[in-house]
């Protein structure tokens, strides 16, 4: 397995933007190529994606919202996972 990126300061690319489908009812990831469907969990997280947070910051922010839950290794996974197919940057890099 090839050795996944480090994430610190997450911020979608240029060209990519979260967008809530009101036909589909859902929150999907739009980018020149196409869209991908969210889940309201991914949704919730890409949401603090401001390229300002930090993926503790993040897993903080989700952690108070579902009361008080240790997220941070799927928000870490998440953000690893989009980061190696290129939908999600780091701006400290």
């Amino acid at each position: 397995m090839t050795e996944s990126l480090r994430l610190e300061v997450p911020v979608l690319p240029n060209g990519f933007r979260l967008h809530w489908d009101k036909v589909r009812e859902r929150h999907v990831l739009l980018f020149p190529e196409g869209a991908i469907g969210l889940n309201p969990t991914a949704a919730s997280v890409l949401e603090l994606c401001d390229g300002r947070r930090t993926v503790e910051d993040i897993a903080a922010e989700l952690s108070q919202r579902f009361g008080g839950a240790d997220v941070l290794a799927d928000v870490e996974n998440l953000l690893l996972d989009l980061a190696n197919r290129g939908m999600v940057a780091d701006v400290s890099q």
